[in-house]
Order: C-alpha cells, then sequence, then structure tokens
C-alpha cells in the first residue's frame, strides 16, 4: 500500500513456503487477500514478493506470469518489490549459510537475478520503481584468505554490473526504473556501512566506469548511473547487529551517493548481560536455538564489532557480556521477550528519520521466523501479519 508522502509498505512473501510455483501461488492466494482485506481495504496493496529459483523458472513456463499479472489485477494487488536474497527453498529444511548459495562469484546467481527482473519488468506498475534485494556478495567464511574475498569481490562486482546494465537497458527502452538492493549481514562479506562503501570505491565504480562509458554512457556520469541501479538494502535488524545507529548510516550513505533501495522492517533479538539471573537468561536465549536459519550474534568488545557464527557458539561458551544482539527476526511490535528483549528501539529510530526523511520508496517487514519461534509468541499467520502491518503504520502516523 501507499503511504502518503512516504512509501510503499508491504510484508515480505518469504514467510509463506515457496518451493516452487504452485506452493508460492498458492501461499499468495490463500493469505494475502486476507491480509489486503484487513489492512489496506479500500486501496491497492503491494507485494514484497518472494521468488525461489525453481519457483522463479516455472512462473516463465506457459502462461503462468499473465495468470498472476491478471489475478494481481483482479484483487487490487501489485507487486513493487522482490526478496532475490534465498535461491533455494527457505522452509522446513536446513537452511543456515546455504541462504548464500550459489553466491555472486557464479553464473546461477545472475542468471536468476536477471529472470527476475524480467519479470518484476512486467509485473510493475508504470509511474512507480520496482526493486530486488540481493545478498552481500557471499558468506565470508567460504573465504580463508584475503585474496580469496578479494577474488570473490572482483568477481561479484563484475557480475553486480552486468545486471546494473540490463536495468539501465530496461529503463530506456521501457521507462521502468528498476534497482538490484545490496542486503548487508553480518558474516556477509559486506556487513557494513564502512564495507559498503568500500565495495563501491574499491570494487563497483572501478570497474563500472568504463564498462558504462563504453556504454555511451558519459563518463562523468558513469558513476552516478551505476548508483542509480545498485543500491542498499537497509535492512533494520542486521544494521543493529552492526551497532550502527540509523541515523549515522543513513547520513553517511547519503553523502556518499548511495541509495536506499529499500528498507526492510524487522528486529532482532537482544540480550542484556551482566545480571543476577543470568543462567534464567541463557535457559530463556536457548529456546531461540533452532537448526533451520543462521543465527550470529554480535556483540562489542573495545569499540569492535565481535560476531559469533551462530547461537550454540554463544550457548556453549556463556561468557559474560555487556549486551548481545541475535540475528533471530523476532516480532516488530514487541519490545521484550520474558527475559530477553529486542531492538525495536532501531525501528523506531527509522520511523523517526522516515518522518523528516524521504530514505526509500519501498519498506517491507519481513519477519520470516514465525514457523521456527517459540510456541508462545506464535499467533495465526494471517493474524501476526496484520499485527505487524497496523502497528507499523500506527508508529509512522
Amino acid at each position: 500500500m501507499w503511504l502518503e508522502n512516504v512509501a510503499h509498505l508491504t510484508y515480505c512473501t518469504n514467510i509463506h513456503p515457496g518451493e516452487n510455483w504452485k506452493t508460492t501461488f498458492d501461499s499468495l492466494k490463500a493469505y494475502v487477500p486476507r491480509i489486503k482485506q484487513s489492512v489496506s481495504e479500500n486501496n491497492a496493496f503491494g507485494l514484497g514478493l518472494r521468488l525461489s529459483n525453481i519457483a522463479s523458472l516455472e512462473l516463465d513456463q506457459g502462461d503462468n506470469l499473465s495468470v498472476f499479472k491478471e489475478w494481481l489485477q483482479a484483487n487490487d494487488l501489485y507487486v513493487f518489490t522482490m526478496n532475490g536474497f534465498p535461491y533455494g527453498n527457505f522452509h522446513n529444511e536446513r537452511v543456515k549459510d546455504n541462504v548464500h548459495a550459489p553466491d555472486w562469484t557464479t553464473t546461477a546467481r545472475l542468471e536468476y537475478t536477471q529472470r527476475m527482473f524480467r519479470q518484476l519488468e512486467t509485473l510493475l506498475p508504470d509511474g512507480i520503481d520496482g526493486g530486488i534485494s540481493t545478498s552481500p556478495i557471499s558468506y565470508k567464511h567460504w573465504h580463508k584468505t584475503e585474496d580469496d574475498k578479494h577474488e570473490a569481490m572482483e568477481k561479484g562486482a563484475r557480475q553486480l554490473l552486468e545486471v546494473a546494465m540490463q536495468l539501465y537497458d530496461i529503463e530506456q527502452t521501457s521507462g521502468k526504473y528498476l534497482h538490484l538492493d545490496i542486503e548487508p549481514e553480518p558474516d556477509g562479506l559486506l556487513e557494513n556501512s564502512d564495507e559498503v562503501l568500500l565495495f563501491f570505491e574499491k570494487y563497483l565504480i572501478p570497474q563500472g566506469l568504463p564498462l558504462f562509458a563504453g556504454y555511451g554512457v558519459d563518463l562523468e556520469k558513469a558513476e552516478e548511473t551505476i548508483k542509480r541501479y545498485l543500491t542498499v538494502c537497509y535492512d533494520v535488524c542486521h544494521f543493529s547487529l552492526a551497532f550502527e545507529e540509523p541515523e549515522h548510516t543513513f547520513s553517511k550513505f547519503k553523502e556518499n551517493g548511495i541509495k536506499m533501495g529499500k528498507v526492510q522492517v524487522s528486529a532482532a533479538l537482544k540480550i542484556l548481560g551482566n545480571q543476577e539471573n543470568m543462567e534464567d537468561i541463557w535457559t530463556a536465549l536457548a529456546q531461540f536455538n533452532e537448526p533451520t536459519y543462521l543465527h550470529q550474534v554480535t556483540t562489542l568488545k573495545n569499540g569492535a564489532v565481535l560476531t559469533y557464527p551462530d547461537l550454540p557458539e554463544v550457548l556453549q561458551e556463556k561468557k559474560s557480556f555487556k549486551e548481545l544482539r541475535a540475528h533471530f527476526h523476532v516480532p516488530i511490535f514487541l519490545e521484550q521477550f520474558g527475559k530477553l528483549y529486542s531492538t525495536q528501539d532501531h525501528i523506531l529510530k527509522v520511523i523517526a528519520y522516515l518522518k523528516k526523511n524521504r530514505v526509500s520508496n519501498h519498506l517491507e517487514i519481513e519477519t520470516y521466523t514465525w514457523e521456527v519461534l517459540p510456541s508462545d509468541l506464535k499467533l495465526e499467520l494471517s493474524a501476526s501479519i496484520i499485527r505487524e502491518i497496523n502497528w507499523f503504520k500506527n508508529k509512522l502516523a
């Protein structure tokens, strides 16, 4: 839905099963009309569509794409943003670090993303921009040396620039503006704002300038063109795990000409340490130790961010700490979970900033962990999604 003078607001459909197109479409038909009726009864409702690679391949078959577009129109729905981070199945099996696979060093990741942009071009209504969020190049622990990381960044930048040239062509021919939104997260090759800026400065711009100049773009405008099509997905949970204050991050990106293609509204777990009842706190945290997703944990040590790859390492060591933050997308409308807390305060800071600054046209609530939450936090799925959307709308208003 369009929030007047703010942005399009939706939720990410990666919350629903989507290993193939039939499963994806069945889930959308089962949930989305109910949700729209509740949160946007009299206005069109936009979708944050998540497609696995298989679902995207099958969407291209026969008349699936045209049938889907007709269904959207018949139900007063539209697609303006897509989640292209998880390539494979995202439910009911171990995902963990495979969420990054295949990474941006591979042809498979490139072809998947380019195909989805062709599909988004077809689905996107006229007059609005469209975006797809994607992985932060690769998973850091797959690259053991600095030379390995450098090579991955070089290859990743080259392939991202191929997408940027595709998006340039699309805008030249159809007039539709699409952007690829790179999503930093803990233990990705891009984790924080400084690493994003370095990636643009050291990899994207040096490789991209001659490419776009050879494409007929004025050399003086080539850097601006690269930054038009390659943007950042600001996931509130992820940047809270980097211990970055929203106003500082948004200002830094703006000063360097980096656009926010999408803001993903999400909350991490916050664990306050050095308390008398620490054993109870460790027990509460252990409830969130589940086998499907990566739950990186961060803390500040001597002013720097220290990252644990997953919850089990932290639970095993039980070291003393002042504050831990865990990558577990918890419901955004809750500030406290028994003896644990959330980084909801970061969402409230983002909302305060959005009230004064136009950061992005795309806002997407992304709590994808409902099926693996502790049982006392689970509600019926539609009710949970509706509650999150209404909570955010009310806070923004």
